[in-house]
C-alpha cells in the first residue's frame, strides 16, 4: 500500500516509519512535489488534520493520512494548543516558541501539560480519525538534543527525563504520536487482513 504521510516535517517521518508495518511505501509530501503551504486554518487539532489530509487527496490523488500536534498547557488555559507550532510568529520557529512558553510559565507552581496528536486518514473514499496523548510537565530549562518541537521542556510522567533526552524507541513507545500511530497501523492492518 502506497500512502501519503501530509508532512515535509523529517522528524515526524522519522518517528512514524519506525512504527508502520513493511507493506506500507510512505510518501511525504517532498515526494509528491507537494511544495505549496497547506492552509491550517481550523480552530482544533481535528480540523487541522482533516483539512491537510483532505487537500493531498484532493489535489493530488494519493490516500493520505495527516497529523496535528498540539501541546496543552493547563496554567496558560490550554495554549497553545492548537497554535502550538506558531506560538511565537508564524515562521514556526521552536527555539522561539520555547522561549515564549518558559517566558510565561515563570511564576506558575502548576506545571502540568498534555501532548495530543490527531491523525486523520482519508482512504478509498473513507475518513477516520485517531487520537494519542501523553501526560506530563513543562520542567524550567530545555534539557536533552533529541526530538524536535517542544520536547526539550516536556518531561512526561513517570520520567526524569525529557522528550529531547529520551531514545526514539521510548518517545515512539510513551508518546503522543507513537500512540495515535499505532491505532493509524491497526486499522490499516485490520482493512488488509495483515498482521505484518
Amino acid at each position: 500500500m502506497r500512502i501519503v504521510f501530509a508532512t515535509h516535517n523529517p522528524n515526524k517521518i522519522k518517528e512514524v516509519l519506525h512504527l508502520l508495518p513493511k507493506h506500507i511505501d510512505l510518501l511525504s509530501l517532498t515526494d509528491i512535489d507537494c511544495v505549496e503551504e497547506i492552509p491550517e486554518t481550523g480552530q482544533t487539532l481535528e480540523e487541522n488534520a482533516l483539512l491537510k489530509a483532505q487537500y493531498v487527496v484532493r489535489n493530488y490523488g494519493y490516500p493520505c493520512f495527516a497529523d496535528d500536534t498540539g501541546l496543552i498547557v493547563d496554567a496558560l488555559g490550554g495554549a497553545p494548543g492548537v497554535y502550538s507550532a506558531r506560538y511565537a510568529g508564524v515562521h514556526k520557529n521552536a527555539d522561539e516558541n520555547m522561549a515564549r512558553l518558559l517566558s510565561e510559565m515563570k511564576k506558575k507552581p502548576n506545571r502540568s501539560a498534555r501532548f495530543k496528536t490527531v491523525i486523520a486518514l482519508f482512504l478509498e473514499g473513507e475518513q477516520q480519525l485517531f487520537t494519542g496523548k501523553v501526560e506530563g510537565e513543562i520542567i524550567h530549562e530545555k534539557k536533552g538534543e533529541q526530538g524536535f518541537g517542544y520536547d526539550p521542556v516536556f518531561k512526561p510522567v513517570n520520567f526524569d527525563k525529557t522528550f529531547a533526552e529520551l531514545p526514539l524507541s521510548v518517545k515512539n513507545k510513551i508518546g503522543h504520536r507513537g500512540k495515535a500511530v499505532r491505532k493509524l497501523v491497526d486499522y490499516l492492518k485490520k482493512i488488509n487482513n495483515t498482521t505484518e
